[in-house]
């Protein structure tokens, strides 16, 4: 099972006194990128508050395509002054199947993390297996 949520506020950069002329081009391209991936994620992009705001999330069987970790990596890549997290829960990732990871992007750069709040997922969000 592949599960996922998570959220990005756009950013072309860091600065706070930023010109913000080449941000509706920079959300004109992810809206064209996620077009092309759209189904059958969850992937919202919209401004709000004169601030792009990416939402995103699904739940399927398997990992059965990178798309959604392309894409998270991606508004790193062209829009470096972004934020956000991305919650994955992979319980067929080896090294990671009882536990929800988290995606950071900051700055352009993604890493990687365990979320406590959510690990080990047995016990803490199921029960052990009773066979």
């Amino acid at each position: 099972m592949f599960e996922y949520h998570g959220w990005i506020t756009i950013r072309d950069s860091a600065a706070d006194d930023e010109d913000n002329s080449r941000l509706a081009e920079i959300v004109e391209s992810l809206q064209q990128h996620i077009q092309r991936i759209a189904s059958p994620y969850l992937l919202d992009l919209r401004w709000m508050n004169g601030e792009p705001f990416l939402h995103m999330g699904g739940f399927s069987n398997h990992r059965t395509s990178p798309e959604i970790l392309d894409l998270f990596s991606h508004v790193g890549t062209i829009a470096p002054g972004s934020y956000g997290l991305l919650h994955l829960r992979d319980d067929e990732d080896p090294a990671h199947e009882n536990e929800v990871r988290v995606l950071r992007l900051v700055r352009g750069r993604v890493s990687q993390h365990t979320e406590p709040l959510l690990s080990p997922c047995i016990p803490t969000l199921e029960d052990p297996f009773v066979g």
